[in-house]
């Protein structure tokens, strides 16, 4: 029972990561009907940018994490602007092709800079630091993120729900052409949607950075954000987070008591198995367009 409730611990310290990669994706997704797979390379280079300030030039910590969001929001702005903008009568796999292109071109970038070896990202908690809750143990770290992913999670719903900015994004994604009519500046809203997505996935790069450090390092989180943002539904960001929780706690018992060599592509099998019988999600409702 002990091991059980450990693998289920470890399973929901994971999902945290999953969760904010999967809350990026549906902020994108939400506004623009874009799955934007260059999610986790723009949150590589800002971790990596990060890391820079502070091994290079001596940047204390409290000044290189805002800095690190600064930088991953005006990167957000920057790839609309500058790339998805200037498509020419994009479809939905045209726009996802740019997105994968992106994310190769940003990946070879930080390989290029920094080199394939893996580095130690200073932060204030160390990833080896454990919490103890009854008999079960979770590192810091672990913590940490649990805590930010459900924060931001709040704070995007509260966002969403009632800033104007949050209805002006619905508006965007629902009918563009008629928030054009309402004046709203859809080509604005894109690029502050593409912002805010950056800066929550930059988060998630930060907390996973002091674990694992290398240019590879946010290609699983960002496919089992991926796959949590599908399995709860692509416009729902508490289907992600579900989503995510749940990927984290299934792929850890299938590790633990079927196989470890095959954990990872059970969230895949999950993808195809909602895909099959509920392609909206668990969470999102499946609207049918209607001439």
């Amino acid at each position: 029972m002990l091991d059980f409730m450990q693998m289920l611990a470890s399973g929901v310290a994971v999902g945290s990561s999953y969760a904010l990669m999967g809350l990026a994706m549906v902020i994108i997704y939400k506004t623009s009907e874009v799955v934007n797979f260059a999610q986790g390379e723009m949150a590589l280079l800002s971790v990596f940018m990060t890391y820079m300030g502070l091994e290079y030039y001596g940047v204390p910590f409290y000044a290189a994490f805002p800095a690190a969001l600064l930088f991953a929001l005006f990167l957000g702005f920057f790839l609309e602007f500058a790339v998805l903008r200037r498509a020419k009568e994009p479809n939905a796999l045209g726009m996802i092709i740019i997105t994968i292109g992106l994310e190769m071109i940003l990946m070879g970038l930080v390989s290029w800079k920094f080199g394939a070896d893996p580095k130690t990202m200073p932060f204030p908690l160390s990833p080896y630091e454990s919490l103890m809750i009854g008999e079960v143990f979770i590192s810091a770290l672990e913590g940490l993120t649990f805590v930010v992913a459900l924060t931001v999670m709040v704070v995007l719903f509260l966002f969403l729900r009632y800033s104007k900015l949050g209805v002006a994004m619905k508006a965007t994604q629902q009918n563009p052409m008629a928030a054009r009519l309402m004046g709203i500046r859809t080509n604005r809203i894109l690029m502050f949607t593409w912002g805010i997505s950056s800066v929550v996935g930059c988060l998630a790069g930060l907390l996973i950075a002091p674990t694992t450090m290398q240019p590879y390092m946010m290609w699983d989180p960002m496919l089992k954000g991926f796959a949590a943002a599908v399995l709860g539904g692509m416009t729902s960001l508490p289907g992600a987070v579900f989503g995510a929780y749940l990927i984290g706690v299934i792929e850890n018992l299938f590790g633990g008591y079927v196989s470890i060599e095959f954990k990872s592509s059970v969230a895949f099998f999950i993808i195809v198995l909602v895909l099959c019988f509920k392609p909206s999600g668990l969470f999102a409702r499946h609207y049918v367009k209607k001439v």
